[in-house]
């Protein structure tokens, strides 16, 4: 393939694939004075579904690139404001959101008309030739040849394409009227939950005339996209993988009669779809470019695969404009610029994409809240800016969360957990200081665990406070297990308690397990010490990194009698220090978590094999420690939910795991995720673990404290409100400034009794001046 600079001037630019993407960057180079031939395989008017949707960042593009499209397509545009949410009959409405949409087959229709007024050469019912072929022929090739794309698959090894398949089914259908705005609804049928989105894409008119097309005008009724989807199971069990696109438009137009107002659907080529999200590694190959569903894919329900396309377009289109004929500085510009926004709207996918998938988990919340958590599923739309597009109905849902007032954030709402209740839902998380000197906790504990007290969170948590000298992670982890260390324990209990009235301080009980005996982190994490070392114990003898960790030895029965002994023995002096809350450390490969997984616990024994077996030995240091800790302070349980790799703990188990702790007394569920392997693969993101909390949480009922990557007041708001957690946990933020929870009150202007400033720095709760007004 080329890969040489071109001389300046116009290029010869071959565009396979007819779709709307291929066809508006053949329209825009052409508009740059380059010779542009597309490749379609089928006819002028041949389209799959029905209406597009585009948002209005995605029409400014189309605005500032080209006036004429944009002058087109705003004259057939149906807009709307509104989401309507059907939760058990009800119907729920919430405005502010502009929706703007078009019949596919009209969009066809503007491009093609655009760019044979360009000079574009549109090949219809006819097959590119072979990609070396236009390669070695054409200056730029644009490959728009959709999520099969063959041009993709043939340099495979190169662009280096991953399906993530999804769980559910869904069609694309029609109806022969538009919806008033768009409709989200589920129906609970004996096979399980199926749901609808739907939306007009084109209004009632009398000047409608009947179309034979599934895309153009319809009639004077107007037109609507329908969507219907559920999970595999759920599809295979109602028998509709047996139907054909008849008796699926059918079978939906019965169940979603209602809102169909008993009229029928049809579809176009429609067949049952299982969404798979791609991802390449690379875009371009010499001359050849990636775009649209070649190159991504993003779940529907975040936005149409025809929007990123035409994003990618303009995009390619600039850095052509910008290279001035260097063809692969081009597609390295295009790729650059357009890599970190597709990647981001497929975070977002992702995220909404998972939420349907697991739909069946919220139809039991309450109304309004089952409408916030849909609108607010992908982290886009969050509890502020959904305040900002419709006040009214987001106060009624902080109304029905339980809020005093309309001044009181949702994060300031107090929660009680048996005796204590905590006056916001802000918890400082547990975060390692490998600071301590034989277990004792200093100085820095003092100031570290003393400042965050200050600092407005409602509970702080210490880092993992070790039940043996054998048990620490590092020399310098505290400990409980010696009258010294729980005397300087209690030194700064006192002080929070005195100096930080209404401030709960809680202690997170554990043992290393096989991840001991290493050097503190900023030395080299999980690296073995040089000297000095100690032997370690584990459920099964796997080192943590092998060749480099030290092998543990198995623990035998009298071992796990001492270690239920040392740890309730921890929670007596944790009792008598004073200390608010315990929490037990069932996670991050520590010793419980290694009994829980199967990746950690190889054991024959009852404690061992089933989840059951595997669940045996934590449950039973729990309950030891449940039976001397006070009856009034509640017990916490963090778990790692998925070990991030195969054959680890699945979502499924980890919820069978918090129902067994909250069976024997938990008070609320610490969800984390992995830290269990070495080689785990983790799906980091902006509030990346919060899933697997909800997840707890709505099967179970039981109170859960979120973390992982949550770091601004508004997650936290949206979290709460969604009913995804009950408290959320954040460790970086508090080290980046240590009144960050007085600080979100003071940015959403509350003054309230959740987040009171300590009295010597009341003068402070104002943000100070930047500089000169």
């Amino acid at each position: 393939m080329p890969t040489s600079r071109v001389s300046p001037g116009a290029l010869r630019v071959a565009v396979v694939g007819g779709g709307p993407g291929g066809l508006y960057a053949a329209a825009l180079l052409a508009r740059q004075g380059h010779t542009v031939e597309v490749w379609e395989r089928g006819a002028p008017d041949d389209t799959f579904g029905f209406g597009v949707v585009l948002s209005d960042e995605t029409l400014g593009g189309i605005e500032r690139a080209d006036t004429l499209v944009y002058a087109a397509l705003s004259a057939e545009f149906v807009r709307w404001d509104d989401v309507d949410v059907v939760h058990r009959g009800r119907m729920l409405t919430s405005g502010g959101h502009g929706f703007a949409a078009i019949g596919r087959r009209r969009l066809l229709q503007i491009l093609h008309e655009r760019c044979a007024g360009l000079g574009v050469r549109l090949r219809f019912r006819t097959a590119a030739p072979d990609v070396r072929d236009l390669a070695a022929a054409y200056d730029l090739v644009v490959a728009a040849d959709g999520v099969h794309s063959a041009i993709r698959e043939a340099g495979a090894a190169h662009y280096g394409p991953t399906l993530t398949p999804g769980r559910c089914r869904y069609i694309w259908l029609a109806a022969d009227f538009a919806f008033e705005s768009f409709r989200f609804e589920i129906a609970e049928t004996e096979h399980g939950v199926m749901q609808l989105h739907a939306y007009p894409y084109a209004r009632p008119s009398p000047d409608h005339h009947p179309s034979s097309g599934p895309s153009g005008p319809q009639n004077q009724f107007g037109a609507s996209t329908v969507i219907v989807e559920m999970r595999e199971e759920v599809w295979r069990a109602a028998g509709l993988d047996l139907c054909d696109e008849d008796e699926s438009a059918a079978r939906c137009a019965k169940i979603f009669s209602e809102a169909l107002r008993g009229r029928p659907l049809h579809g176009n080529r429609s067949a049952w779809t299982r969404f798979d999200t791609l991802v390449n590694a690379r875009w371009s190959h010499g001359n050849v470019a990636l775009l649209g569903d070649a190159a991504h894919t993003a779940h529907f329900s975040i936005g149409s695969g025809t929007k990123l396309a035409v994003e990618d377009a303009l995009a390619l289109a600039e850095a052509v404009a910008a290279a001035e004929g260097d063809v692969p500085a081009a597609l390295a510009a295009y790729e650059a610029a357009r890599r970190p926004a597709v990647a981001s709207t497929q975070r977002a996918a992702a995220a909404s994409r998972a939420w349907f998938e697991e739909v069946a988990g919220y139809v039991d919340q309450p109304a309004r809240q089952f409408a916030f958590n849909l609108l607010t599923r992908s982290r886009r739309v969050t509890h502020d800016n959904l305040r900002l597009r419709d006040e009214r109905f987001t106060r009624a849902v902080e109304r029905d969360f339980g809020c005093p007032d309309e001044h009181t954030p949702p994060m300031f709402t107090p929660l009680t957990l048996r005796g204590l209740t905590l006056r916001n839902r802000v918890v400082v998380s547990p975060m390692d200081m490998y600071s301590a000197a034989d277990g004792v906790p200093g100085d820095f504990h003092l100031v570290h665990l003393g400042a965050r007290a200050l600092g407005g969170a409602a509970l702080v948590m210490t880092e993992m406070v070790c039940v043996s000298a054998e048990g620490r992670i590092t020399p310098g982890c505290a400990g409980l297990y010696t009258q010294e260390q729980a005397a300087a324990w209690q030194r700064i209990t006192d002080f929070v308690h005195t100096s930080a009235p209404g401030t709960a301080l809680g202690v997170q009980l554990g043992h290393a397990g096989r991840k001991g005996s290493t050097r503190v982190m900023w030395e080299g994490m999980d690296d073995p010490l040089p000297e000095g070392n100690w032997p370690l114990v584990a459920a099964s003898p796997l080192p943590y990194r092998p060749g480099v960790s030290a092998r543990p030895r198995a623990l035998d029965q009298a071992d796990l009698v001492a270690l239920r002994s040392e740890f309730a023995a921890a929670a007596v002096r944790a009792a008598d220090c004073g200390f608010d809350l315990l929490e037990l450390h069932c996670a991050h490969g520590y010793l419980l978590s290694g009994f829980l997984s199967p990746l950690t616990n190889r054991r024959t024994d009852a404690y061992g094999g089933t989840l059951e077996n595997r669940l045996r030995f934590p449950l039973e240091v729990f309950d030891a420690v449940r039976a001397v800790w006070p009856e009034d302070r509640p017990m916490t349980v963090r778990l790692s939910a998925t070990d991030w790799a195969p054959g680890g703990t699945s979502p499924e188990e980890a919820v069978r795991i918090a129902a067994a702790f909250a069976a024997h007394g938990a008070d609320a569920i610490d969800v984390s995720t992995g830290q269990v392997v070495a080689d785990e693969a983790p799906e980091y993101g902006r509030s990346y673990q919060t899933p697997y909390a909800d997840r707890i949480r709505n099967a179970l009922g039981v109170p859960v404290i979120a973390v992982g990557a949550i770091s601004s007041w508004d997650d936290v708001n949206s979290l709460l409100l969604a009913g995804r957690a009950d408290l959320c946990a954040l460790g970086r933020p508090h080290l980046y400034d240590p009144h960050w929870t007085l600080h979100a009150a003071a940015d959403q202007s509350y003054e309230g009794p959740a987040a009171p400033w300590p009295a010597p720095y009341r003068a402070g709760r104002r943000k100070p001046p930047t500089g000169r007004g």
